[in-house]
């Protein structure tokens, strides 16, 4: 069984930076595929970014492109999603997770996740 925890979030003013961190634990981290996803009120949860066991591969979400960074280290058992140039509609509640198989854009192929975190963006 795998915990993710994630940190970081905050209010922060548009055209400014955050960073995301989720740390896994109770498992093996280079066997997990890890994402990172966000859900705003009253919309469905949208793929942010994702990144393959060993990290040679990153996708990202056409929303964020450019302006998000997914990495992850596997010495300390974390991902960590660096948000720049943020804007209002970047706010949401970010959940990280992790999967065994993918990576994907769908939340079918992960099979742990963290609470969330949240991030709001003023204008």
């Amino acid at each position: 069984q795998v915990q993710l925890v994630e940190s970081g979030g905050g209010l922060v003013q548009a055209g400014g930076s955050l960073r995301l961190s989720c740390a896994a634990s109770g498992g093996t981290f280079s066997s997990y595929t890890m994402a990172w996803f966000r859900q705003a009120p009253g919309k469905e949860r949208e793929f942010v970014t994702a990144i393959s066991r060993s990290a040679g591969s990153t996708y990202y979400g056409a929303s964020v492109k450019g302006r998000f960074t997914i990495s992850r280290d596997s010495a300390k058992n974390t991902v960590t999603l660096q948000m720049n140039i943020l804007k209002p509609e970047d706010t949401a509640v970010y959940s990280c997770a992790a999967g065994t198989r993918g990576p994907g854009t769908s939340p079918a192929y992960y099979d742990y996740w963290g609470q969330g975190t949240q991030v709001t963006v003023s204008s």
